[in-house]
């Protein structure tokens, strides 16, 4: 006869309680996140110190720190959701098909047309001056060889920042708390890890946190990296080598287009770029709603 009442669950010593997760057999979200940033430091001593010694100035040193960087980051995740979270890595949204390659082009397309409309926004409201094109200063096989190279360094730093921030800390810390804080606290961390970019401030750092929010909910709408990893792209492309602004301080970029920004740094960003003004506010609402148009037939 099978009794009525059920069985308690056995109580979990203290150990169990702080380190093992209460639904899963698994380190508790903190933990792992603990692990994987130790992991990820280790594996960049090892990829700075390869730094070093193959250095060989320019752009093909910038390029071999962003492989570098691609090989602790990717390494670093990888070990840590096979064998902290005991998950697949193509579940961090990584899944592979036409859908990947769509999303990526989506991705760069609605950056395409949030840089004109900051550019359109401030040439109108005279904080900039056009002094001209790339292949007017240029040979042509210059223009072209220099926008490749950037394309190409761009697609690393896309792949690596949204692997690890809308990839592993984002879901990480859903999985412990929910959503809401992991997209929040992710996206702090996110403007906190560029706060060491030239010309960074608080402000800059406020700037970029949206900027997480904003990428965090194209992963949200279609449970996939591939359209955050486009976004982050296509930002960092056309905002550098399209329209000529610093690219989250950086300007040693080849530009197509050869700017002056003089408006309020209120608003245009100064010195760090659009990102740390007041002018990312409407971007990021007009690439929100990009984002809501192109997935509002997705099916999950």
């Amino acid at each position: 006869m099978m009794s009525s009442e059920l069985t308690p669950a056995p109580k979990r010593n203290i150990l169990a309680q702080i380190f093992i997760s209460s639904d899963e057999p698994r380190l508790r979200a903190g933990w792992r996140l603990l692990i994987q940033t130790l992991l990820l430091f280790v594996l960049g001593v090892v990829v700075s110190s390869l730094a070093l010694l193959l250095n060989t100035g320019g752009t093909a040193t910038t390029i071999l720190n962003q492989i570098l960087n691609l090989l602790a980051i990717t390494g670093s995740v990888y070990i840590a959701r096979r064998w902290l979270d005991k998950k697949s890595f193509e579940s961090l949204g990584l899944k592979l098909n036409r859908q990947s390659f769509l999303d990526i082009l989506a991705g760069v397309g609605i950056t395409f047309l949030q840089m004109g409309f900051i550019y359109i926004l401030m040439l109108a409201l005279g904080w900039l001056t056009f002094s001209g094109f790339a292949w007017e200063f240029d040979p042509v096989s210059t223009v072209i060889s220099n926008v490749l190279i950037f394309f190409i360094i761009f697609i690393f730093v896309g792949w690596n920042e949204e692997l690890l921030s809308r990839g592993y800390h984002l879901q990480t810390i859903a999985s412990g708390i929910n959503l809401f804080w992991g997209v929040i606290i992710s996206s702090a961390v996110f403007g906190l890890l560029h706060l060491g970019n030239p010309n960074a401030t608080w402000v800059s750092a406020a700037g970029i946190f949206f900027a997480g929010i904003y990428l965090a909910y194209a992963y949200i709408r279609t449970k996939q990296l591939w359209l955050s990893i486009g976004l982050h792209i296509g930002w960092n492309f056309f905002e550098g080598v399209g329209f000529g602004f610093p690219v989250s301080g950086l300007d040693d970029i080849y530009k197509l287009m050869r700017i002056e920004v003089h408006g309020p740094i209120l608003w245009t960003g100064g010195a760090f770029g659009p990102e740390a003004g007041l002018i990312v506010l409407p971007s990021l609402i007009l690439g929100a709603l990009l984002i809501d148009l192109y997935t509002t037939k997705r099916t999950t």
